[in-house]
């Protein structure tokens, strides 16, 4: 059965979907100096106000994006629901664990890891299959499959899915910088002066829908997705394995269920993080499987890393490259360290497929294919 994507809610440090894409045509991005946190120095992040954003209230406003632009109103009683999110209410936790004096813990249950889930469930008043997957930074991607494939099964006609992050904490800033990845004064992926990530906040979710009903009800498509890969390396906590054997099965494993060939890619969104470690070990898997002359872009470098929302906003792009047939540039990167064939300015091009990479803490590799509305 095939599944079309039919609406798509975004929002990132750029603004919402459409915001976010005219900014990253020009190759702008949206990273700037902050201090939420008196206890840490100005860092660049990707914050879509000057605090950082509530789960909830990013929730509610990303839905009503994609429903909005799908031409769909709740109640919506048989529509399923998949979003995940890596990091969850986070930040509310670390304040019940400073003991704030006057906190209200009277509704700590509801700020469990699966409350994105649970709160586009009630807007949308459905009684139909509410999941909250969680792959860390791979989440997004597969959130979106996992919806893809309840369509598939029969289980749902209609379902949204997607990832949202609000991963600006200070304990968020604290791991990462004690790791030594998190960047001190912008993000610049694939690039010879790349210092490591950027934190952002933000998700995307889209309305999936089978074709047939899509179709049925008129609705307008962006393109439809194909198949996916998944695998892990269970080599380490965080660090991905070196010898990308797993990373590519995954790829493999997308293009053998997608019915297509490597060479069949017109164009890669890789990961991207602007992480030493990531993007070489990124560019040397992207050399080893596909034509030196394949496009690659990724967005990181405009919007930041939302963590495990990323794979979900990388895709929404993804589907606003093929309605458009329009390439965007890889923001931040100046000097390439790697012989790929890099977008550096947008251009109009005929796109048919892409391919969305995602790679995770925990050794998680997720690879996504995409197809434009024919």
């Amino acid at each position: 059965m095939d599944v079309v994507v039919t609406g798509i809610g975004l929002r990132s440090c750029l603004g919402n979907l459409k915001q976010t894409w005219e900014t990253i045509l020009q190759g702008q991005s949206g990273i700037k100096f902050h201090q939420p946190f008196p206890e840490f120095p100005p860092y660049p992040l990707g914050l879509i106000a000057n605090q950082p954003i509530s789960l909830p209230h990013l929730t509610q406003l990303t839905v009503t994006d994609a429903l909005t632009d799908a031409q769909l109103t709740a109640p919506l009683p048989d529509c399923g629901v998949v979003i995940g999110s890596s990091r969850g209410c986070q930040g509310i936790w670390e304040k019940f664990a400073k003991s704030e004096p006057g906190l209200d813990l009277s509704n700590w249950l509801e700020t469990l890891p699966h409350q994105a889930a649970i709160i586009a469930a009630r807007q949308l008043q459905t009684s139909n299959i509410v999941l909250s997957p969680m792959a860390a930074c791979g989440t997004g991607l597969l959130a979106i499959f996992q919806g893809v494939e309840l369509i598939r099964q029969g289980k749902c006609q209609q379902i949204i899915a997607g990832a949202l992050e609000s991963p600006i904490t200070p304990l968020t800033l604290a791991g990462f910088e004690r790791m030594g990845v998190l960047a001190k004064t912008g993000c610049y992926p694939f690039d010879v002066q790349r210092e490591g990530l950027v934190l952002g906040e933000g998700g995307a979710i889209l309305v999936l829908e089978s074709a047939e009903m899509a179709y049925h009800r008129g609705a307008s498509i962006y393109g439809q997705i194909l198949g996916f890969g998944l695998t892990c390396d269970g080599d380490h906590i965080s660090t991905p394995s070196s010898d990308n054997l797993m990373a590519k099965r995954a790829i493999q494993q997308c293009l053998d269920r997608s019915n297509l060939k490597r060479t069949d890619i017109d164009y890669i969104q890789p990961h991207g993080t602007s992480t030493r470690l990531n993007d070489q070990r990124e560019a040397n898997l992207i050399q080893a499987l596909f034509p030196s002359d394949v496009p690659i872009s990724g967005t990181k470098g405009a919007t930041g890393h939302t963590l495990g929302a990323s794979g979900a906003i990388a895709v929404a792009l993804g589907l606003m490259a093929l309605r458009y047939q329009q390439f965007p540039p890889c923001v931040g990167l100046k000097t390439p360290e790697f012989e790929l064939n890099f977008v550096r300015n947008s251009y109009q091009t005929n796109l048919k497929t892409i391919l969305c990479l995602g790679f995770g803490f925990g050794g998680q590799n997720i690879a996504i294919a995409l197809r434009g509305n024919e």
